[in-house]
């Protein structure tokens, strides 16, 4: 006798298959798509679960420092400190030369001022077409006196 399986439509949803004289439920097939995904998911949970105890463990390690770390950092920064002063010493300096500079060249300029002011003054207090007359006068006196020395010889 064939193999028929018989399906109630309403009342009775599981299926049944008839075999000889007795009747067996039919068992449903398995979910193979179902099993995979919990296993997919489970897979990644894992995964996941490793991965933070591996974000974990890297995190502690970076947080942990060595002693020679340490004093590198803290040479780094003593020295970084040092030449940061030296810098601010020269500044400083720079800053004080150019106001030494900047009151040498206010005083050159007063000193030039003066200078051309009694410079003016004693042209203006001297009479050069007088001092050309008596220039003229005593060379004229001069020659005479040449003149009258030679001619006594």
């Amino acid at each position: 006798m064939p193999n028929r399986t018989v399906n109630h439509n309403n009342r009775n949803r599981a299926a049944y298959q008839v075999d000889g004289n007795t009747v067996r439920r039919m068992e449903a097939m398995p979910d193979y798509r179902k099993e995979r995904r919990d296993r997919q998911e489970r897979e990644r949970e894992e995964e996941l679960r490793k991965r933070r105890r591996a974000a974990a463990r890297n995190q502690e390690k970076a947080l942990r420092m060595s002693k020679s770390y340490v004093v590198f950092l803290t040479m780094a920064v003593t020295v970084f400190g040092i030449f940061c002063g030296a810098y601010i010493k020269l500044q400083s300096d720079v800053t004080a030369r150019m106001k030494k500079i900047a009151s040498l060249e206010s005083q050159v300029t007063d000193l030039k001022a003066d200078n051309d002011e009694a410079y003016k003054r004693i042209n203006t207090a001297v009479d050069l077409d007088a001092i050309k007359g008596r220039q003229s006068m005593n060379l004229v006196c001069f020659m005479q006196h040449r003149i009258r020395s030679s001619t006594t010889l």
